[in-house]
């Protein structure tokens, strides 16, 4: 039975992606779930999150062969060849990765053009198209994962239509201004686009034994960055923005245009999965230790209000993961 693959898609920069699919991973792994992160954005911000530059000399050499996803990739973009087994970089007992690569950024043509070519029932392009998916599921059954977290980069190209056909679920992290108001806008249509597309596609597959993706690419829900909140501070578009995404999402992302909508996220149970803090001073601590903030110690600095501070990004995180879990009904 595939594994839930869990992406985390906005094509908008700069809403904390990265690092939320770097602290959920941690959390996941810490609750004793088998976890695979996957890097799929071609900056690759996720594996630098958990590698370190020296071990990462050594995944990326100047010369001979990277241990990334794009190794992977390479002998079918090639055309010498299917997929290869993908390499996983242990992180810890229960958490594995596969490392991103620069280079995916030139498969964006491959991509393109094989999507177009499915129509016309040709095999190459069905390899192609669901290359992503074979890799991801060949590397959650070789490391044991129950379930995947993807990072992308934040755009509405070619690979990441790929990503997301391989994707089962999606969580859309926003911002509080209105760069992520239109991306939302943007972002439901492109997506049921996708899911329609590949659906007709999938009727044209023409290789009997490929295992294919189904495409299902189902939002579960939102996460909204915090206000900054101050005393005696006027309301800002900021936080006209905030309380406009419950609308939004329920209107753009789900097609769910009855209503009545929450006032904001704060109220909005059913489809907000959490309203992520600043942490602060915990995010340069814990880019210091290089560990997610809940695992900082008093050897790392977090003292008084910083230990209290990275207690409470435990019991958050937890509170998110056990949400998700509960949303994807993993492990039922």
């Amino acid at each position: 039975m595939p594994v839930p693959v869990l992406t985390f898609f906005n094509n908008k920069s700069g809403a904390g992606k990265t690092s939320l699919v770097y602290h959920l991973a941690w959390m996941l792994s810490d609750m004793d779930y088998q976890v695979l992160a996957c890097d799929l954005d071609p900056q690759a911000n996720l594996t630098r999150m958990f590698i370190n530059e020296e071990r990462l000399e050594i995944l990326w050499p100047d010369d001979g062969e990277r241990k990334t996803i794009y190794n992977a990739l390479q002998p079918l973009l090639d055309g010498t060849g299917d997929i290869e087994q993908p390499y996983l970089e242990r992180i810890a007992p229960k958490l594995s990765l596969i490392v991103g690569d620069l280079s995916l950024s030139a498969t964006e043509d491959e991509f393109s053009s094989q999507w177009q070519a499915c129509l016309d029932r040709r095999p190459r392009a069905f390899r192609v198209i669901s290359a992503l998916w074979r890799i991801l599921q060949t590397a959650a059954n070789d490391s044991g994962a129950e379930i995947v977290l993807v990072d992308v980069g934040p755009n509405l190209g070619a690979l990441n239509r790929a990503v997301l056909v391989a994707t089962d679920y999606v969580i859309v992290p926003l911002g509080t201004d209105l760069i992520s108001l239109q991306g939302l806008r943007n972002l439901g249509p492109m997506l049921r686009d996708w899911h329609s597309g590949w659906k007709d596609r999938c009727d044209r597959n023409p290789i009997p034994d490929l295992c294919i993706p189904n495409g299902w690419i189902q939002p579960i829900g939102y996460l909204v960055r915090q206000p900054d909140i101050r005393l005696n501070r006027p309301i800002t578009v900021d936080d006209k923005c905030f309380n406009r995404m419950p609308e939004e999402y329920a209107r753009n992302l789900l097609g769910d245009n009855n209503g009545p909508y929450p006032e904001t996220p704060a109220q909005d149970e059913k489809h907000a999965l959490a309203i992520v803090k600043h942490y602060r001073s915990l995010v340069p601590m814990a880019q210091e230790a290089r560990k997610p903030m809940f695992h900082l110690t008093p050897a790392d600095g977090a003292i008084g209000s910083h230990a209290a501070a990275a207690n409470g990004a435990r019991a958050d995180f937890k509170a998110l993961a056990e949400k998700i879990i509960a949303r994807i009904e993993l492990g039922i």
